[in-house]
């Protein structure tokens, strides 16, 4: 995906939740702070968008714009209605959204997760496309370790879930993987 089409996912979202303020999560957050985002990390078509003032309308956009819609049919592209707390995030991490508000979005905003706290969600998450997205922001010195660390102390998990990903991120660092 590029930042072009989150623009237009968040445009189109906007106007179906009737609610100018989206936040966004998911890989496809990640062209918030870095809109020319590496390729690898831009591979999905979906961006997962929740409305932050109306969170219940998720599902007009999934049904509206998501997956295998006419929108999704016509663009190559489509947006994922998610719940509020579908992701795993550290503790204010509403503080550090990322906002994408310009004429593309046509006054909409669209709020997306800053990039220590999508790896976060995407280390808790675990799925191989996940262990992907984390080793390639990693590679592309787009996060620090001290400071995944740190919010990682931030997130609620259990002890055992903690560790296991503390080991991999300092493990993941260690490679530095490409």
């Amino acid at each position: 995906m590029k930042r072009s089409e989150l623009e237009h996912l968040i445009r189109a979202a906007a106007t179906i939740a009737d609610d100018d303020e989206l936040i966004v999560i998911g890989s496809q957050a990640i062209l918030g702070q870095f809109p020319d985002a590496p390729a690898e990390l831009c591979v999905s078509t979906e961006a997962d968008i929740y409305p932050k003032n109306h969170p219940e309308r998720w599902d007009l956009i999934d049904g509206s714009i998501g997956e295998l819609s006419p929108f999704h049919e016509t663009f190559g592209y489509y947006a994922q209605g998610v719940e509020e707390g579908t992701a795993t995030l550290p503790a204010g991490y509403q503080e550090r959204l990322v906002s994408i508000r310009n004429a593309n979005t046509r006054g909409a905003t669209g709020y997306c997760l800053e990039a220590h706290d999508l790896l976060i969600s995407k280390y808790v998450a675990g799925r191989d496309k996940d262990r992907r997205f984390t080793r390639a922001a990693i590679a592309h010195a787009l996060v620090q370790e001290t400071l995944l660390l740190e919010r990682l102390e931030r997130t609620e998990l259990t002890a055992e879930l903690r560790e296991r990903i503390r080991r991999q991120i300092r493990h993941d660092f260690a490679l530095g993987h490409a």
